[in-house]
C-alpha cells in the first residue's frame, strides 16, 4: 500500500528568461500529455511577472512559452481545468494587489496549442473571483465548483459555482474559522532565515481551498489556514453554503495545499506537514486518506532538504498522480507517482 514514484523531472531547466517562479498548475491530458502552467518574472509580485507555459509531450518538455503579460501588472496564480466539452481553461489573476485582483482566462479548443485572448471572468471584479489556485471541480449535477478565496483584513474561503458551464458565476457564502480555530494566534518566524521573501501579513482565517465531492451533493474543502493545522469545511447543498471552518490533525504552515479524489475515491494531499504558522516550505509530502478525509496516512516525502518547496498542484489519472511544485523559486518540479491498492 502506498505509492511507486514512476517520475521525476524539471518543467525547465536552467537559461529561461525569467529570475524567478512560483504557483504552478497542470492538466493531464486524454492522450497522456501534460499540460503546466506558473508565474514568473523578476520577482513575485513585479510589473514583469506573466503567465508561462509549457507541455509534456514524448517524454520532453516543450520550452516554456508566455500565455498572458498585460504591461504593467503583475499576473498571479493560474488555474487549468479541462471542461467536459474538452475546451481547456486557464484562470489567472492580475493586479499590483491581491485586495485588487481581477480574475482573468483563457480559452484553447486544442489542448493548449493555440488560446484566445485573455478575458474578464466575471465583470467589476476586484479581490478574485474564481479559482484562486486549485482547480475546480465538476459536481455530479454538472455544476462548475471553482475555490476561492479573499485576502483582507480577516481572511475567508468560498465557493464559486456555475451552471451554465463558465458563463456566469454565483459565489457561495463565505467560510470562515470556527471559535476554536480563531482563538490560534499567528506565529511569525522570528529569524531572517525563517522568513519568506515577500512582505508576511498578520491576518487571520483559511483562504486557498482545495475541493472534493464525495457523493451527490455532499462537498467538502481542505484549506490554508493561520492555526498551524489545515482546516476543514463541508457543504450539504453543493457548495452554497459551508459549516465554519475546523482544525484537522494535520500541521500547516500557512502555505499552499492541494488535493484530488481519484477514481477509487481515494484522497491524495500535498502539503508541507509544518505545525508553524509562517513556518519553513520543507518539507514537501503526499499522504493518502481512504476514509474520506478521516485519517490521512501512506506518506511520501517529495522533498525535504533545506529551501523552499512550496505551493504545489496535484491531478490523477487511473491509479497515477501527477504533482508539479515550486523549487527554491527557480524551477518548477513534476513528479508523476502510483498509488497502490
Amino acid at each position: 500500500m502506498g505509492f511507486e514514484t514512476k517520475l521525476r523531472e524539471d518543467v525547465f531547466a536552467d537559461g529561461v528568461s525569467f529570475e524567478s517562479c512560483h504557483a504552478s498548475t497542470l492538466l493531464a491530458l486524454p492522450g497522456g500529455e501534460v499540460l503546466a502552467a506558473w508565474f514568473a518574472g523578476t520577482r513575485e509580485g513585479a510589473d514583469d511577472v506573466a503567465i508561462w507555459a509549457s507541455r509534456r509531450t514524448e517524454d520532453v518538455w516543450t520550452a516554456p512559452v508566455k500565455l498572458a503579460d498585460e504591461e504593467g501588472q503583475p499576473h498571479w496564480n493560474p488555474v487549468l481545468f479541462q471542461s467536459r466539452d474538452g475546451n481547456v481553461w486557464m484562470f489567472y489573476k492580475a493586479g499590483k494587489t491581491i485586495e485588487g485582483w481581477k480574475t482573468m482566462y483563457l480559452l484553447s479548443e486544442d489542448d493548449g496549442h493555440t488560446w484566445t485572448a485573455p478575458r474578464v471572468l466575471v465583470e467589476d471584479d476586484c479581490g478574485g473571483r474564481g479559482p484562486v489556485k486549485n482547480k475546480p471541480i465538476v459536481l455530479h449535477d454538472g455544476t462548475w465548483a471553482a475555490p476561492a478565496s479573499i485576502e483582507l483584513d480577516t481572511w475567508e474561503a468560498f465557493v464559486d459555482l456555475s451552471r451554465d458551464n463558465g458563463l456566469t458565476w454565483t459565489a457561495g457564502h463565505r467560510v470562515w474559522l470556527d471559535a476554536e480555530a480563531a482563538s490560534a494566534a499567528p506565529v511569525i518566524p522570528a529569524t531572517a532565515s525563517d522568513a519568506l521573501e515577500f512582505s508576511v501579513p498578520k491576518a487571520k482565517g483559511v483562504i486557498q481551498p482545495t475541493l472534493w465531492e464525495s457523493e451527490r451533493g455532499i462537498v467538502h474543502m481542505l484549506l490554508r489556514s493561520s492555526t498551524g493545522f489545515i482546516c476543514r469545511s463541508d457543504s450539504a447543498d453543493g457548495g452554497r453554503t459551508w459549516s465554519p471552518a475546523y482544525k484537522t490533525g494535520l500541521p500547516n504552515n500557512n502555505s499552499g495545499i492541494d488535493l484530488v479524489r481519484m477514481d477509487s475515491g481515494t484522497l491524495a494531499l500535498v502539503y508541507n506537514p509544518v505545525g508553524q504558522n509562517w513556518g519553513k516550505r520543507s518539507p514537501l509530502v503526499i499522504s493518502l486518506s481512504r476514509d474520506n478525509g478521516a485519517t490521512w496516512g501512506e506518506t511520501v516525502t517529495l522533498e525535504d532538504a533545506p529551501g523552499e518547496y512550496s505551493y504545489p498542484a496535484i491531478v490523477s489519472a487511473g491509479e497515477d498522480v501527477f504533482v508539479t511544485y515550486t523549487w527554491k523559486r527557480s524551477r518548477i518540479v513534476f513528479c508523476q507517482l502510483n498509488v497502490t491498492p
